[in-house]
Parts: structure tokens; C-alpha cells; sequence
């Protein structure tokens, strides 16, 4: 981190993995709007979120990764960079790092934040350590009244929390149903027929791709022509994946390989998405998408990114990291909770067998998004409160 690549007092911005980088892009653009002189600076601790995080970085701003939570290299780092303001999306706790910005007077805001159940049990057992750090953060600008009533139970006082809502339903719409032509191409480029249904399931981990496997077995009996693409969360998963695969006598068909027509020694494909960066594309490209983490103890992942592309959306019960937006989804019927293998290939059954009411499923998640969205305006304005003159 040489000194003449630094910015001069830089708003700094923390988004520690792939979803986190995600959902802050339209906070960015935001605060280059509201701020048109401040370079910014963009964390993360992933690897997969730096990989995000770079699409977000403009010539003089500065992408790095958070600096180990010791004392003596926060000191260090924070002194070279020195931040006019730093903001944590969603809720990481860093003690070190919030106690050195507190003492330097920088406002320190949590935006789209939210205490996950496991998170809320931990910090429970902690509070009386945690309380000290908390009360060092400017502002926490959460996702829901159950995030702030979480909060304020962990010592947090009232007037620090605002219910914002939640950032990734500020999803830019009118670029997000994707190109027709590219749909196709993506298609197409799969070796699929006018007639043939994709099944996209998307940030799969281990454990739900033999329940899916099992499902997709079952559907084929049914819809001979329904092709199936699995986007591991992990791309370094895909030759796990594979394996698991050819496990149900399938043969693993890898994106980055693909080119051309069919060859005639391929026979009953599955395809594994083993890119970083290209699933929006396969989600628009999709018939029906499911959405992975939620079969197994994960938290789920964000359903919000199929529903964009009006595509009927299924996940699994184990849906805490977006426990919010599922519930508003199942409630308003415009996705489907999925228990297991067996609910699985029953309802994407229905849903392929009924155009009408996927079309239907589609525009209703279509439309929370956009009754919805708002969060990242919302932060901003609490962000202008904070920021020095």
C-alpha cells in the first residue's frame, strides 16, 4: 500500500464477502453522486469479494483487503489511509479497528445490517465484552425491526438505530432483465432446443447437489427435456461437484469448457458453472432457478438476483440470512419454500407444466423488488449526517 496510491481522507467502505461487495455497489455509486471529490477506498476479507469488489473501484480509488484486527497493524494501516468515514456493511465487529477510529474521532456506520440468529445467540453470551465496542459505532442503519430490537437488547442505545431497509433490493431494474440475445446465446451455447426448460440452481453447497441430483433424476422421467445447471457458491468446488455428478450416472459438462456444437460423446449432461461472476446471466437465461444454501444449515443466499430477472423462484427452509425477504416472498406468493428432494421436483414440476403461473410467480417478484427498494438512499442520508464538512 504505497503512500502516493492512497487517497487523500477517503471513505472507506468494508464488505467482507461476495454478497456483502454485491450489495453495496448502488451505496458506491450513491456516495460518488453525493461526493463527486472523495476517492473511495473498498475492503474485504474474501478472496471471491475482492473479486467483486473490483468492478466497484475507479482510477484513484484504492481496493485492499480489511487489515488483521491486532492492535499495532490497525494503528498502523488506519494512520496511513486515514479515513474521513468507514462504513461496514452489514454488522462485522471489529473491536480493534472500531476502538482506533473511535479515538480518532472518524464516525464508524453500520449500513444494511442485521444480527443473523447464530450471530444473536454468540453475541448474547457476550454482551457485556461486546457493549463497549458497540457503543463506539456512530450509527446502525438496519434491515429490519427485528435486527434493531437485537441491537438494542445487546446494549445498544435506541437513538443509534434507524430501520433503512435493506440494500439489496436496490437493484438496478431496468438493466436487470438481462439481453434477450444473450439468453440465448447462453442457451444455445448449452446445446438447448426451442422447446427444452433450464433448471438453474444457483450457490449450491455441499450436501445439496446430491438432493438436487436425486430431484433431477425423478424430473426427467417426466420432462425429458429439462436441462439442469449447477452454480456452485464456490467455483473451487466444481470438480466436487462433478463427482457428485457422476455419482447418479450423469456426465459433468464444465461452462468454461464449453464451445460449439454437442459432441457426440456427451450423454445425459449435467452443466457445472464453474465461473466467477456469470450466474445473473444463466438466472436469465433460466426457466426455473433454485436457490442454494437453504437445503442445508447455511443461511441461504439471495433471491433477489433470480426474482430481478422475473424468473420463478424455490429455497430451502434453512433461509436465516434472509429470513426477512423469504418470509415477504412466501407471504405475498411469489416464491416456494422447498423442504426436500421430493418437494423439489414436485414443484418445479407444477411450475414447468403452468407457464401462466410461472410468468405470474415471476412479476410478483418482480414487483417487491421495486416496492421495496429505497434502503440505499436512506443510507446515504444518515451517511451525510456523518460526514465531515
Amino acid at each position: 500500500m504505497p503512500g502516493d496510491l492512497i487517497p487523500e481522507k477517503p471513505i472507506w467502505i468494508h464488505a467482507v464477502s461476495v454478497g456483502e461487495a454485491a450489495s453495496v455497489k448502488q451505496l458506491v455509486l450513491g456516495l460518488r453522486k453525493a461526493y463527486p471529490h472523495k476517492k473511495i477506498v473498498i475492503s474485504t476479507v474474501t478472496a471471491t469479494g475482492n473479486k467483486i469488489a473490483r468492478g466497484l473501484v475507479r482510477e484513484g480509488d484504492l481496493l485492499t483487503y480489511l487489515p488483521l484486527d491486532f492492535s499495532f497493524i490497525v494503528a498502523r494501516v488506519m494512520r496511513m489511509v486515514d479515513p474521513c468515514l468507514f462504513v461496514i456493511a452489514e454488522t462485522e465487529i471489529w473491536p480493534n479497528l472500531i476502538t482506533f477510529l473511535y479515538k480518532r474521532k472518524v464516525p464508524v456506520i453500520t449500513v444494511n445490517g442485521r444480527i443473523s440468529d447464530r450471530s444473536y445467540s454468540g453475541y448474547r453470551a457476550i454482551r457485556l465484552l461486546l457493549r463497549p465496542v458497540l457503543k463506539k459505532i456512530s450509527k446502525f442503519c438496519v434491515q429490519s425491526n427485528t435486527d434493531a430490537d437485537r441491537l438494542m437488547a445487546l446494549g445498544v442505545a435506541e437513538e443509534k438505530v434507524v430501520v433503512t431497509g435493506n440494500v439489496k433490493f436496490d437493484i438496478d431494474l431496468e438493466s436487470a432483465g438481462g439481453e434477450p440475445d444473450k439468453s440465448r446465446a447462453v442457451r444455445d451455447n448449452m446445446w438447448m432446443g426451442p422447446t427444452d426448460k433450464l433448471l438453474v440452481c444457483g450457490s449450491t453447497h455441499p450436501g445439496e447437489e446430491a438432493i438436487i441430483m436425486q430431484a433431477y433424476k425423478e424430473l426427467l422421467q417426466a420432462l425429458p427435456g429439462l436441462k439442469l445447471l449447477l452454480a456452485p457458491r464456490h467455483p473451487e468446488r466444481s470438480r466436487e461437484v462433478a463427482g457428485v455428478v457422476e455419482k447418479y450416472s450423469f456426465m459433468p459438462v464444465f461452462v468454461s469448457g464449453l464451445s460449439g456444437s454437442c459432441p457426440t460423446c456427451i450423454n445425459r449432461p449435467v452443466f457445472i458453472l464453474d465461473l466467477m461472476g456469470e450466474l445473473l446471466d444463466y438466472y436469465s437465461a433460466a426457466d426455473v432457478v433454485f436457490v442454494g444454501g437453504s437445503l442445508v444449515k447455511t443461511g441461504g443466499h439471495n433471491i433477489l438476483e433470480p426474482a430481478s430477472r422475473k424468473k420463478p423462484v424455490l429455497f430451502g427452509p434453512y433461509m436465516s440470512n434472509f429470513r426477512d425477504i423469504a418470509g415477504l416472498f412466501l407471504e405475498k406468493e411469489a416464491g416456494i419454500m422447498v423442504p426436500d428432494c421430493r418437494a423439489l421436483a414436485g414443484k418445479v414440476k407444477e411450475i414447468l407444466s403452468d407457464a401462466l403461473r410461472a410468468r405470474r410467480m415471476g412479476e410478483r417478484a418482480y414487483g417487491l423488488i421495486a416496492d421495496n427498494k429505497g434502503a440505499t438512499g436512506r443510507n446515504i442520508e444518515i451517511i451525510r449526517q456523518f460526514m465531515p464538512v
